[in-house]
C-alpha cells in the first residue's frame, strides 16, 4: 500500500489517499477543493471505497459531497460528531468561513469506539483520541508503520483545544496514552504540516514535556 498527502481547502488541511495494489483507495479528511481531489483520483486510476474522518471540523470535510457525487462510498465518523456534517455551527464553518458554510446531507457510518477495524482490504487499529474535538480519532496501520493523527498531534505541536468540546488535559492524555505508546519509528501523518515520528515528538515536542496522567 502507498499513501500520499494532498493539502486541500482554505487551510490547506492534509487529506491523505491510501491505495492498494488493486487501485482501490480510502480517503482521509478530504478538506476541500473537491474537483482537484477527484481529478487526482481519476488521473491515477484510483477507485475510492471509503472516506475516513479523524474529526468533523470544516477544514477536514469540505470535499465530501464532491467525492460522493462521483463515487458512492461510506463516510466513517466517531459517534460524538455524527451531526457535525449537517451543522455549520458545530463544524465551525459558520464562524470561520461565513458565507461559505459547509453542510452535507450524507448519513455517516458510525465507527466503533476503538479496536481493530477493516474497510475492504484495509485493516487498521482505531484509537479514540479526543481533546482537539470530542470525537477525534486516529487510525494506526501497523504493517505500514503509520498513524493518521488528525489534529491531535503535529510536528512540534499539538491541536488547539479552545473550540467547542475541546480539552487540553484530555488531548494530552490521548496523546500520551494512545499515540506515544506506539513504536518510536511510527510515522505520524497529521492534519496540518509535515510528517514526523513518535520518537521525534517524544524527544522534541515542547507541549508534551512534564505531562502527568490524570
Amino acid at each position: 500500500m502507498k499513501w500520499q498527502r494532498v493539502p486541500l481547502g482554505p487551510l490547506q488541511t492534509n487529506a491523505y489517499i491510501l491505495a492498494n495494489s488493486n487501485k482501490e483507495c480510502i480517503i482521509l479528511d478530504p478538506g476541500g477543493d473537491g474537483q482537484r481531489l477527484n481529478n487526482i483520483l481519476r488521473q491515477q486510476g484510483l477507485t475510492p471505497i471509503a472516506i475516513l474522518l479523524t474529526h468533523a471540523h470544516f477544514d477536514h470535510i469540505g470535499a465530501i459531497d464532491d467525492v460522493l457525487s462521483h463515487w458512492n462510498v461510506p463516510v466513517y465518523i466517531q459517534e460524538k460528531e455524527k451531526n457535525w456534517l449537517k451543522d455549520p455551527a458545530l463544524n465551525g464553518s459558520a464562524y470561520f468561513i461565513p458565507g461559505q458554510e459547509i453542510l452535507s446531507k450524507v448519513e455517516p457510518t458510525i465507527l466503533p469506539k476503538e479496536g481493530e477495524f477493516s474497510v475492504g482490504d484495509f485493516s487498521f487499529e482505531l484509537f479514540y483520541t479526543p481533546g482537539h474535538s470530542p470525537g477525534s480519532v486516529s487510525y494506526y496501520f501497523k504493517e505500514l508503520g503509520i498513524v493518521f493523527s488528525g489534529d491531535a498531534l503535529f510536528q512540534g505541536s499539538i491541536g488547539r483545544t479552545d473550540l467547542s468540546g475541546g480539552s487540553h488535559e484530555q488531548l494530552l492524555g490521548s496523546i500520551h496514552q494512545k499515540l506515544l505508546t506506539l513504536p518510536e519509528e511510527t510515522i505520524v501523518l497529521s492534519g496540518h504540516g509535515s510528517e514526523t515520528t513518535i520518537e521525534a515528538e517524544m524527544d522534541l515536542n515542547p507541549f508534551l514535556n512534564g505531562f502527568k496522567s490524570i
